[in-house]
Formats: structure tokens, sequence, C-alpha cells
């Protein structure tokens, strides 16, 4: 890389995508980001409390220069698990503040990231009229829904990346990384002091398991036979999945897995580990009375996969001569 390139952290929420440009050298210059709660675990994360706020309040001609920005905007009106209001929602306006900052600041590129559900809200038209305002501001905008477990993570998380170059900058070389499926050791995600057992003999469990869908399917003996198996109960259900997470969300703290005959539920440490935040920054909440284990499987779920930042920033550098 010729120089050092600096970067504002939009939507920062707990700094996954920070961590994905400085693994590539790149140098944060401040972060902008309105949950006070998310905004504290950042601050344990980075010690850095240059917090510019609301972006859709941001004076940005009060912004220091910068030349790359990464933001994760609000995903949940997009989402198949929200209410997919799109642009109906206060939230779904939040690309055109991030438009408006990439104008008026001639940032040289960025990269964003939203549910999969962005490709085909309102039949394809959102994502469209996004991809239209952002070329007419003056960039080429090249997108592509990844999945985590194949940037070395356990935990299926598919999620749209837009990469935006300008115009005036564009090799038209980029490609985004492919990945490589389930390249990964379960076990290094695992917390050997996790102590949230789960008791197989939960009511809720029990019915989970005796409901007309799954009679007769699992035996708790069967099941306390299982090692690094991942069990996820909703919707009266009960969904299997070996040596890896389904997607993790703000609103699901019901995952489990079977290691050594005992069932535990997902804690927040690794909740983190499975979103590649690296050991030495996820044990700062670990035995941390300031930091609920609940918020943090909801800003985990929150969070951008490390890895897949990191690797995508990589691909722009070596294509793109940075």
């Amino acid at each position: 890389m010729k120089n050092k390139i600096k970067f504002i952290d939009f939507c920062s929420g707990i700094g996954g995508g920070r961590l994905g440009l400085e693994k590539n050298g790149f140098e944060c210059i401040g972060h902008s980001e309105i949950d006070d709660k998310a905004d504290n675990t950042y601050n344990l994360f980075f010690n850095d409390y240059n917090n510019y706020g609301d972006l859709m309040k941001i004076n940005t001609s009060k912004l220091p220069d910068f030349d790359f920005m990464i933001g994760g905007f609000p995903c949940q009106t997009f989402s198949i698990v929200g209410k997919r209001e799109g642009f109906d929602d206060d939230r779904g306006n939040i690309i055109y503040g991030l438009i408006d900052i990439l104008v008026k600041k001639n940032i040289k590129y960025f990269l964003l990231e939203n549910v999969k559900g962005l490709v085909n809200h309102d039949k394809g038209r959102t994502f469209k009229i996004i991809k239209n305002k952002i070329e007419n501001a003056g960039y080429n905008v090249y997108s592509k829904v990844l999945n985590s477990c194949n940037f070395g993570v356990p935990q299926k998380r598919e999620r749209i990346y837009l990469v935006g170059i300008r115009k005036d900058l564009d090799n038209h070389k980029f490609e985004f990384p492919k990945g490589k499926p389930y390249n990964y050791n379960f076990e290094d995600f695992i917390d050997e002091d996790n102590l949230y057992i789960f008791d197989e003999n939960n009511a809720t469990f029990q019915r989970y398991l005796n409901n007309k869908y799954n009679k007769d399917k699992y035996t708790i003996d069967e099941i306390l036979s299982w090692n690094n198996i991942v069990i996820d109960t909703r919707q009266s259900d009960i969904r299997i999945y070996d040596n890896i997470f389904p997607t993790l969300r703000t609103g699901r703290h019901g995952l489990l897995y079977v290691k050594n005959g005992v069932i535990k539920k997902l804690n927040g440490y690794e909740s983190l580990l499975l979103q590649g935040f690296p050991k030495e920054i996820s044990q700062k909440i670990k035995n941390n009375t300031n930091f609920n284990n609940n918020g943090i499987l909801s800003q985990a779920g929150n969070a951008m996969t490390v890895n897949v930042i990191e690797y995508i920033v990589k691909n722009m550098i070596n294509l793109l001569n940075l």
C-alpha cells in the first residue's frame, strides 16, 4: 500500500468493519454511531471516543478529510425478519445521508454492507434505486452476496456487499474474493469457560422435541451423544447444524450447542468470535460486569463479519493498486 488510507466508520456498531480495514493497514480517524450501548462496547474495544454521532445530523464541513467510507447501514428495513418497509422507514433513508457525505467529502472508495434481503426488496427496485443514486454521484458500484462461512468462521451469514470506487480512480479490475468453504476449526470458536448450561428438561425444549414435527425424531440421550452440533429452536421447530451456526441476529439469543455430553447456550464472547473478532479484543467483555451477555449477543448479531471485510479490502488493495 502506497500511503496509509484514512477512513471513518459509519453506523459503526461495535466495530467489525473497522477491524477488517485495520487488518489491512488502514487508519480509523473517527466513527458515527447513535446506539449508546453499542458505542460503549466500541469504546471498550478501541478506546476511541471520537464519535460524530447521528450521521444524518453531521456537519460535513467539520469532518476531517478521509479516503474511505465503511458503513453497515440499518438492515431492519430490508430484512426478511423485519417488516421490509424499506424507504418508508426513516432508517431506510440513512443510505441517502451516506451518499451525501460521499459527495461532499469527495471520498475515493467505500464499502457498505446490508442484509441479503436488500437485493430483492420491492422486487429489486430498492436496490436499483440505491445503486443508481450512488452511480450518479460519481462512483462505479460492485456488489455481491457473500457468506461468512466461506471466510474462516463457522456461521452461515449471507450479506450483500457494495464496493464503490470513484469513477476517475477505477481501473475496472476489482473482483470480490471467492473465499473457501468451511475453512475453520469449530473448536477455536468455543469458550471452554462457558458456564451457560442449558437444562435439557426445559419445558419449552421438551415441547419442541415432542410436537408433531419432531416426535420420535430425537431422544435426549441421542442429543447428548452429539459433539459440535448446533441446535436452533424457533417457530416450534428444532433445527440441527453440524459444525456451524446459523445467522446471528439481534433477537436470536437461544442458540445451543452440544459439547462433551452437555448442552450449552452460545454466549456473548463466542458470538464475537463467530463474527471474526480477535480473542484479545473479545475477551474484554468476559467477566466484565459492565456488559450484559444478552446485550453482547444482540450487538454481535448486528455486526459485520471482520474476515469478510478484511478479504474484500485486501482485494481492493491488490487489484486497484492502492
